[in-house]
């Protein structure tokens, strides 16, 4: 049953502002699906020595894939009142954009379950950009981490969302 603080609507918070975990035992378990995207901006020798796999730290996309999961899966440990969920199915993937000196990435994450996920899949995302800056920032510490966001989610009582830039 949700509670609130009395008119302001925020689950978040018991009826005396304590900070509480929303409870979603009555609320029924469906499929539910969320894509995060976000991009990192770097120096052109930068990008190109991570295009050609030639960065002194290794592959850095293929660790940051693996972050990015592992940021998925720990979501809960890093967002207080977040609750913990069967992570089944995790995908990162990157875009290396050229034209623009970055790397989009993009984390989608599907489960079964009472709440959704959108916050695991803006967690892969953040995740998977730290990783690329820290493989990255003994060549440019001037990279810059912007436009993270949700894109895309499915299921629960909300239905669905996708950002107007997506719909198109």
């Amino acid at each position: 049953m949700k509670e609130s603080v009395k008119g302001t609507g925020f689950t978040h918070f018991d009826g005396k502002g304590n900070a509480v975990m929303v409870d979603v035992s009555a609320k029924e378990v469906t499929v539910r699906q969320a894509t995060a995207r976000g991009r990192i901006r770097m120096k052109r020798e930068v990008l190109e020595a991570v295009r050609r796999g030639q960065m002194k730290k290794g592959d850095v996309l293929g660790v940051a894939r693996i972050a990015g999961i592992m940021g998925v899966k720990r979501t809960a440990e890093l967002i207080p009142l977040c609750h913990s969920l069967p992570v089944e199915k995790c995908q990162v993937d990157f875009e290396i954009r050229e034209d623009e000196d970055c790397i989009d990435a993009v984390c989608t994450v599907g489960t079964c379950a009472r709440t959704g996920v959108e916050m695991e899949a803006l967690t892969g995302v953040t995740a998977a950009l730290l990783t690329i800056y820290d493989m990255c920032k003994a060549m440019d510490r001037s990279m810059e981490i912007t436009d993270i966001r949700l894109m895309e989610k499915s299921g629960g009582a909300s239905g669905l969302f996708i950002r107007e830039e997506e719909k198109g």
